[in-house]
C-alpha cells in the first residue's frame, strides 16, 4: 500500500507535483480532478478511501471461481506456482511458513485495495466494488475465519481483524540500527576485485501453459480411430450423445479452462483421484465410474441407474452442477460462458489412461 507524508494525500502530491511540469519547460498540464480520482485508489487500514458496497461469500464464490480460481484454485488454495490465499495458520515460525491472507497479513484492507487495484491479472480493474467485496469475503470463508452468510461492507471491513494483526512491528531500523551505519560509504572502487562466487537458480516463478500438442495427438489419434468409411446406401444411425468431431484449436481451448479443475482432478498419464475423480476416459461413459473414489449418494445413485455422461449431461453438469445432482460435493459454481464448456468437454474426450 502506498503511504505518503502525514497531512499529504496522493491528490495533494499530484497537485504539488504539477506545476513544475507546466513551469519554465512548458511541458505537460495540471492534471485535473478525474484523472486525479482515477489513480487515487489507494485504501487505508481505517476504511478510508473505501467506496460503498457489500458481498457476501455465495456470491464471491462465484466470481472468484470466474476470475481468480484459474491461478488461485477454486478454494484459495493457490494452483502451480501461483499465490496460496488460504491455510497456513500456525507456519509462521516454521522453517518453510505459508504466508496467506488468513495466516500472515495484518490488514483486511490491503486484501481489498490489492484486488481492485490489480485484479484480476490481465484485467485489472474491471470488477465491481461489490464483486471485490465479495472475492474478499470468500478469501476470508476459505481460511475459516468467516461463516458461508457472512457480508462484507464497507462499513464492516476495517472493524474486521486478522489474525495476525498483532504480528508487525513499526520499521525503526533507521534509529534501533544507527550505530551500524556508515557515515562515508564507498560509492565507486570498494574493492579491488569483484568474482562471482555463487549462482542464483529461481525455477518456474511463472507457471507455463501446458502446450496443448499432446491433445492434439490424442484428438488426432482418436479421429483416426472413429473415422470409417462412407458407406454405399444408408448410412447407419449415429449413436446418441457420440462425440462430435473437435478441432485442435477447441482442445487447446479446453486445457485452459481446465485450469480451473485442476485443483481436485486429474487427467492424464497417471491420473489418480484427489479431492475430486480422475477424469479420464469419462465423456461418455457410466455416471460415478471412476475406481476407487468414493462418491456422494446423489452421484453413486445416478450411476447405478444407468446414467451416462454424454455431451449433454456434461454441459448441464458443469454449467451448474449443484443444480444438475442436487446433494454433489463438487462445491464448483460452474462454468458460465458456452464456449468453454464445449472447449473442456473436447479437451476431456482426448484425456485417457
Amino acid at each position: 500500500m502506498l503511504k505518503f507524508p502525514k497531512g499529504l494525500s496522493a491528490a495533494a502530491l499530484i497537485a504539488m507535483a504539477a506545476p513544475a511540469l507546466a513551469g519554465p519547460f512548458g511541458l505537460g498540464r495540471e492534471a485535473t480532478p478525474d484523472e486525479i480520482a482515477a489513480w487515487d485508489l489507494d485504501v487505508a487500514p481505517d476504511g478510508t478511501g473505501l467506496p460503498v458496497g457489500a458481498g457476501n461469500v455465495l456470491d464471491g464464490e462465484m466470481v472468484f471461481v470466474e476470475h481468480c480460481a484459474s491461478c488461485h484454485g477454486d478454494f484459495a488454495e493457490g494452483r502451480d506456482n501461483w499465490p496460496k490465499l488460504a491455510g497456513g495458520m500456525g507456519t509462521l515460525a516454521d522453517k518453510d511458513p505459508m504466508k496467506t491472507v488468513g495466516s500472515y497479513w495484518p490488514h483486511l484492507s490491503t486484501a481489498w485495495d490489492y484486488v481492485n487495484r490489480s485484479m484480476p491479472f490481465g484485467n485489472a480493474q474491471s470488477l465491481s466494488p461489490d464483486d471485490v467485496y465479495g472475492i474478499v469475503a470468500y478469501i476470508l470463508y476459505s481460511n475459516d475465519l468467516v461463516d458461508e452468510d457472512f457480508v462484507l461492507s464497507n462499513e464492516n471491513l476495517a472493524s474486521f481483524e486478522l489474525p495476525n494483526a498483532d504480528g508487525f512491528i513499526v520499521d525503526d531500523r533507521e534509529t534501533a540500527e544507527a550505530d551500524f551505519w556508515n557515515p562515508d560509504p564507498c560509492y565507486e572502487n570498494c574493492k579491488d576485485s569483484v568474482e562471482i562466487t555463487m549462482r542464483a537458480a529461481v525455477l518456474d516463478v511463472t507457471p507455463e501453459e501446458t502446450a496443448a500438442a499432446e491433445a492434439t495427438a490424442k484428438l488426432q489419434e482418436s479421429s483416426d480411430a472413429l473415422a470409417t468409411p462412407e458407406p454405399a446406401g444408408e448410412p447407419e444411425p449415429q449413436v446418441a450423445g457420440a462425440a462430435p468431431a473437435v478441432d485442435p484449436e477447441l482442445v487447446a481451448a479446453g486445457e485452459k479452462v481446465f485450469r480451473k479443475c485442476k485443483a481436485c482432478h486429474q487427467v492424464g498419464a497417471g491420473a489418480k483421484n484427489k479431492v475430486g475423480p480422475a477424469l479420464n476416459n469419462m465423456v461418455n461413459a457410466p455416471v460415478a465410474a471412476a475406481d476407487g473414489f468414493r462418491y456422494s449418494k446423489p452421484m453413486a445413485a445416478a450411476g447405478e441407474a444407468g446414467q451416462v455422461w454424454d455431451h449433454e449431461a456434461l454441459a448441464a453438469f458443469l454449467a451448474n452442477p449443484r443444480k444438475h445432482m442436487k446433494g454433489t460435493k463438487m462445491s464448483f459454481a460452474g462454468l458460465k460462458k458456452d464456449d468453454d464448456i464445449k472447449a473442456v468437454i473436447a479437451y476431456l474426450a482426448t484425456q485417457s489412461d
